[in-house]
């Protein structure tokens, strides 16, 4: 027997969300919010951005992990997880603009205005595109401060809020940027903003070099943040809730955002798209049982697998990508040492792509 397994990264517990979290906020916590990536170009002015390199400057939106050439692929995929939400990424948004724009109205009047749209950009933006946004359903507006200078985002700051979007400022808690993130705490009760979001900062493979010179270890071996982060967004989450701030601060760990939130979208999208010959496994992953057949043989295998196990036909799926018949891993698992064609348990992300993740061969 022959076993290869991939794995989801996995946490403990769930926190619940705070009752002062944004909606953008609570949605992706319970992995309900479809993740648009809407253009890969930005300015590159950031020495922690996570991104890949397959991702940066290409001109194609995602969905998810689904590629999309289109708003149709996009709405499909949205339908495919029953998404109660959008949160548009990049890449920065507001270099593609009107293909974000474009994108809220398409989410807006497939879903209704109830389907609640974030946004993230780190441009400070001509302010006359806020009511612009607006107008075109946009909920929260996320604002990332390029090297933690507010003075120039203001006017934009202003005019979101002004024109009705809930707007707020995402950042990563970058170890040696204490005191000037407190002065910047201060600096915010000044403006319209209703939350800060702090995220632990990561070290990814797209900016492992940059966080290797800032001398940056990760924390522990279970986690991609960067060693002190946490402790520094935990202090300054601690000096928001004591304080008399008019915004709220939440923290979100990096083991969160990587084995939380996507776990659970992809529990739910999981759930969203079950066959009848599937399962989900502990691991939110989707398992099933299958018998390899030749082109030619399979019509007469699927006959006598009906025959003998009395078998719906809805239970059975010829996959003809990878020549196996699918079917419940029960009944495979029965007959497997009874036959001499290969049989496997299969297992797949619940993604568009479906990922194969781990192969069981179940007979020589």
């Amino acid at each position: 027997m022959i076993f290869i397994s991939i794995k989801l990264p996995v946490i403990s517990s769930v926190p619940p969300p705070d009752m002062e979290d944004t909606q953008g906020c609570i949605q992706c916590q319970a992995g309900s919010k479809l993740v648009l990536f809407v253009t890969g170009k930005c300015h590159w002015m950031c020495d922690y951005c996570p991104l890949s390199e397959n991702r940066r400057e290409i001109d194609i939106m995602y969905a998810n992990e689904r590629p999309c050439n289109d708003f149709s692929e996009v709405i499909e995929e949205a339908r495919a997880m029953n998404a109660t939400g959008t949160g548009i990424t990049g890449g920065d948004p507001m270099m593609a603009r009107e293909r974000s724009i474009e994108a809220i109205k398409h989410l807006k009047n497939e879903f209704g205005s109830n389907h609640h749209v974030h946004l993230y950009t780190s441009i400070p933006f001509n302010t006359k595109f806020a009511k612009e946004l607006k107008e075109a359903g946009l909920d929260e507006i996320r604002f990332h401060l390029l090297k933690l200078e507010l003075e120039k985002y203001i006017p934009t700051i202003e005019a979101c809020a002004e024109a009705g979007i809930l707007t707020g400022i995402e950042l990563p808690a970058e170890p040696d940027k204490g005191e000037i993130l407190e002065k910047l705490l201060d600096e915010l009760q000044q403006t319209s903003i209703a939350f800060v979001n702090l995220n632990e900062l990561e070290i990814t493979v797209g900016n492992y070099e940059n966080m290797e010179l800032r001398g940056f270890n990760i924390s522990n071996e279970i986690t991609a943040g960067a060693e002190g982060s946490a402790e520094l967004a935990l202090k300054l989450k601690n000096k928001v809730t004591s304080g008399d701030y008019k915004f709220h601060l939440k923290f979100c760990t990096s083991q969160y955002k990587d084995a939380g939130q996507l776990r659970a979208r992809f529990s739910r999208r999981a759930k969203a798209n079950l066959q009848l010959w599937e399962e989900i496994s502990d691991d939110d992953t989707i398992i099933f049982g299958a018998i390899y057949s030749s082109v030619e043989d399979y019509k007469d295998h699927i006959i006598e697998l009906i025959r003998e196990f009395e078998l719906d036909s809805r239970w059975i799926n010829w996959n003809s990508k990878h020549e196996r018949i699918e079917l419940p891993i029960s009944i495979v698992e029965e007959i497997c040492e009874e036959i001499e064609i290969p049989c496997a348990q299969i297992e797949v992300h619940p993604t568009h792509e479906r990922l194969e993740v781990g192969l069981v061969w179940l007979n020589n």
